[in-house]
């Protein structure tokens, strides 16, 4: 556990990426199995350990500690696994006894009762010191916040054992955790696992931003257009009996959205985007679609109300031939014939568009047709399809950021590295009702500013702090005082969810505005004119 503790704290202080996917090769050449297995499955979300939530934490530590203490720790330190894991007691008879190994540790939990399991957590916390129980609290509630996505975790073992990441990527889901059979590939102590698993995940292809003077190299005719939809990117499985359906990345999201995959009447791999509303005349928001994400089951009224659909980009596989090494104009052809066959109100079809040259293409980038839509993606039309995000073939170019001039309002305490300062902000803008003008929240945002920037801004959040509540903090924002944002985002939707009635879709701080009277910030009227 000792291993898995270090490789965790240091993560957290490790910024760079190549630093990171140093640390995590180092960790996979030295541990042995099935810890390294275990430590990987928490890396890349698949560990699930039902019997231990947050609030089990806190219900802990105060039979342990005075409350009131707790309260003031947890307000201090503003995370909940590093509250308790510094506050704990410690037990030196335990802690002296042998240490724990990780894969120990998962063992036991899993398959402890709901209600043994308490016990069992609390006799394992006893037996560790404060950064262990740091790294096994992350562990079990899934709040590894440590800078390292599931990609990162997949190039480590590429770089351990000297592999292709596609091919990791495309024997992942058939791969059982602790990922034994997998280690012993990297490690040339046995052959490739044989992947007897259906509907696999195909690593995807992924766009480059348009950068200036890409376009002046490139000839139009050589590159088929179509809209770039607000929703997410996702991959339709289909093979021997088997459907599934996965994120950009490789989750598997079929349990989530049951009213696709029983649509699917096709043995094929398709390549698209998911989107709520009825095709082809209605498209819902983001903030509708959002209704629908990162829920383990999903409710017929639910489904009813956001109905969702794939919009079909590509072609991957069909009836068992792999198609990726054909041109996307040869692909798109057998897409076209593949989805008129499918159901028109789970499966559609993403339009081409027509244009002569690239000022005509930018001026549909400025001005499409449908709120939802983000730019407009190139794709070369005789590029095959090639996993990762190679430069020449596929280009996104997406619509300028909308910016507003928004307060700040509420301050949160961040995460690992930045669990010392207030780095999550809610902003707000000017609304009047009755000649009353007040502030009202629209967004929250926690990256766009640097670290200089970090520190000024925590400390005006320190000093102009009017109330508490837990690790939030209520900020002094009036006309005459307050710190404005210059905030940066992609699309606007009307939410029913949120005070203001809108919703921002990827706000970030683009710059502060130490200058500008908070007074002067803008009005919610203004933003609801982006609405059209």
């Amino acid at each position: 556990m000792r291993g898995f503790s270090e490789l965790i704290d240091r993560l957290v202080l490790t910024p760079s990426r190549n630093g990171k996917l140093r640390l995590l090769k180092d960790y996979f050449a030295e541990t042995p199995d099935p810890d390294r297995g275990y430590a990987l499955a928490a890396l890349t979300d698949g560990l699930d350990i039902p019997a231990i939530k947050p609030a089990l934490l806190r219900t802990l530590a105060v039979e342990r500690i005075d409350e009131v203490l707790f309260t003031y720790s947890y307000d201090y330190i503003g995370d909940l696994a590093e509250t308790v894991s510094l506050i704990w007691p410690e037990n030196e008879a335990l802690a002296s006894s042998d240490p724990l190994r990780l894969s120990q540790i998962v063992v036991t939990l899993m398959n402890a009762s709901r209600i043994d399991a308490p016990r069992q957590f609390a006799a394992i916390l006893d037996q560790l010191d404060a950064p262990g129980r740091y790294a096994v609290i992350k562990l079990v509630t899934g709040g590894l916040r440590i800078g390292v996505s599931s990609g990162l975790a997949k190039q480590a073992l590429t770089d351990f054992g000297g592999k292709d990441v596609i091919e990791i990527e495309e024997l992942w889901h058939g791969l059982k955790i602790p990922y034994m059979e997998l280690f012993a590939w990297l490690e040339g102590r046995a052959e490739k696992p044989q992947n007897a698993a259906q509907a696999l995940f195909r690593p995807v292809m992924l766009a480059n931003p348009v950068q200036e003077g890409d376009l002046d190299l490139l000839l139009p005719s050589d590159f088929r257009a179509e809209w770039k939809w607000d929703g997410i990117r996702v991959q339709v499985s289909s093979e021997g009996g088997v459907r599934r359906m996965y994120s950009r990345s490789g989750d598997e999201i079929s349990g989530t959205f049951p009213d696709i995959l029983d649509a699917i009447n096709f043995k094929a791999v398709i390549d698209g985007e998911l989107l709520v509303g009825t095709p082809p005349d209605h498209v819902g928001t983001f903030s509708d679609l959002q209704q629908r994400l990162n829920r383990k089951s999903v409710s017929p009224k639910l489904m009813a109300q956001y109905p969702a659909f794939v919009r079909c980009y590509d072609l991957l596989m069909e009836d068992g031939k792999d198609l990726r090494t054909l041109g996307f104009d040869e692909r798109r052809t057998r897409l076209e014939r593949l989805v008129a066959t499918l159901d028109a109100t789970r499966f559609d079809l993403s339009p081409q568009l027509s244009y002569e040259d690239w000022d005509q293409l930018d001026r549909m980038r400025q001005q499409p047709t449908h709120p939802i839509i983000e730019g407009v993606m190139l794709k070369q039309k005789d590029s095959p399809y090639l996993p990762g995000r190679r430069k020449g073939p596929w280009f996104k170019w997406k619509r300028d950021p909308y910016t507003i001039d928004a307060v700040l309002m509420y301050a949160q305490r961040g995460h690992g590295k930045r669990s010392s300062f207030y780095s999550d902000y809610t902003f707000g803008v000017w609304q009047e009702q009755e000649g009353i003008r007040q502030l009202v929240p629209v967004g929250k945002a926690y990256f766009g500013f640097s670290d200089e920037e970090l520190a000024q801004i925590d400390k005006y959040v320190r000093d102009n702090t009017i109330e508490r509540f837990g690790p939030v903090r209520s900020i002094k924002a009036t006309e005459a005082e307050g710190l404005v944002f210059e905030v940066a985002f992609e699309g606007l939707s009307r939410s029913t969810r949120h005070k203001s009635g809108v919703a921002m879709r990827f706000p970030r701080i683009s710059r502060l505005r130490w200058d500008k009277p908070a007074g002067e910030a803008d009005t919610l009227e203004n933003l609801e004119a982006l609405l059209g």
